[in-house]
């Protein structure tokens, strides 16, 4: 009876998170100026987020794959993406080279120096992508990236759209 509780116990946890709201935090832009995340919303169209760092090589391979997958991806579901440099301010500089040298011109490039974004997000390890529901609602999230499983993504942005 005790393993059926914690069973349940847990389930009703996971179920929980996978609703939870996107935070209010307030993130650095590419101009040097702030933004809310939760007015990344717009009430009509999902968000891919993203986060990573400059010394995460599969951070970078998994946003190279989104962004190269982009134009034809956005003919099928429409959504934005929002990559968060988890960088502190000691390489924030070269985050913001780095997005700008991968031509990652249809992203949204924010930088959380403090990790205010990634804690409220419980990101642990990096990368992390999360598809946030044009409610605020968490959909879909996974942790790490093998070259191909950014098709999962895609998936998911295409389930919404029917949805």
């Amino acid at each position: 009876m005790r393993r059926v509780f914690t069973f349940i116990s847990v389930l009703l946890l996971v179920q929980i998170a996978a609703f939870a709201q996107l935070p209010s935090v307030i993130v650095g832009t590419s101009n040097g100026g702030k933004i809310d995340t939760a007015k990344l919303l717009d009430g009509k169209t999902p968000l891919v987020i993203s986060f990573w760092s400059v010394t995460c090589k599969p951070c970078i391979q998994e946003l190279d794959a989104i962004n190269e997958a982009l134009e034809d991806w956005q003919e099928e579901a429409d959504f934005k993406v929002i990559a968060v440099s988890t960088d502190d301010t000691r390489f924030s500089s070269k985050a913001k080279a780095l997005a700008e040298g991968h031509g990652w011109d249809g992203f949204t490039v924010v930088y959380d120096v403090n990790s205010d974004f990634k804690r409220a997000m419980n990101v642990v390890n990096t990368p992390q992508v999360f598809i946030i529901s044009p409610e605020g609602k968490t959909v879909y999230s996974h942790t790490g990236y093998n070259p191909g499983s950014e098709e999962e993504i895609l998936a998911k942005l295409k389930e919404l759209k029917a949805e």
